[in-house]
């Protein structure tokens, strides 16, 4: 089985609800299946610490389940056209397996969420790819073979998927932003399950 690891940070619960969304389009997939994972917020104050496991959703994300994933699906709310903090923080502790090449030749997308519709979305995309090209890992996006991409008044990018949540993060995903999040699940884990067939092949 190919296990493709779906890693977000939420605070008020978008971003989660696009991971369970990934999750299903993975788990659509034959030879496939997702592990969901969460990251801790982080805090001002260095001497403040999460409990090791969080009051309810899915557990941290560690280092190993990255190591063992055999595709990567990483989500984030924007910051000011960025990603957030704590997935930064979780990224920037990937140095281990960035020296032994643990992630590279792996697929790997992004998605993401905003309070409005030009509030940073491709940029927050494109700010979560650049840690994964630092790691060899293979971009995976979504063409325009998608219809939905060419059709949507509210998220879908190339870049990734994408949800306008509101400024109070109520809105639900459109059918259209669920669609194209499904459907980068499914692409990442039909090229991950093929790259490591071709994998046990070659062995």
């Amino acid at each position: 089985m190919a296990e493709i690891l779906i890693v977000y940070y939420s605070r008020f619960g978008s971003t989660a609800r696009m991971a369970e969304t990934a999750a299903t389009g993975v788990e659509a997939v034959t030879g496939a299946t997702a592990r969901v994972r969460t990251v801790p917020p982080v805090s001002p104050t260095s001497e403040a610490t999460s409990p090791a496991v969080p009051s309810q959703g899915p557990p941290y994300a560690e280092i190993e389940d990255l190591s063992e994933c055999h595709g990567l699906i990483i989500g984030s709310p924007t910051r000011f056209a960025n990603m957030a903090a704590p997935l930064k923080y979780f990224l920037d502790t990937t140095t281990s397996l960035w020296l032994n090449g643990a992630l590279a030749g792996k697929p790997a997308a992004c998605f993401t969420a905003t309070g409005s519709l030009h509030g940073g979305q491709e940029t927050t995309l494109l700010t979560i790819m650049l840690p994964l090209l630092h790691h060899g890992m293979y971009l995976v996006g979504l063409p325009y073979t998608e219809p939905d991409l060419a059709t949507t008044t509210s998220g879908g990018t190339p870049y990734g998927a994408s949800h306008v949540a509101g400024s109070d993060s109520a809105n639900p995903e459109t059918d259209e932003e669920q669609r194209l999040t499904r459907a980068l699940g499914r692409r990442v884990a039909v090229l991950a399950r093929d790259l490591e067939h071709a994998e046990h092949s070659r062995g």
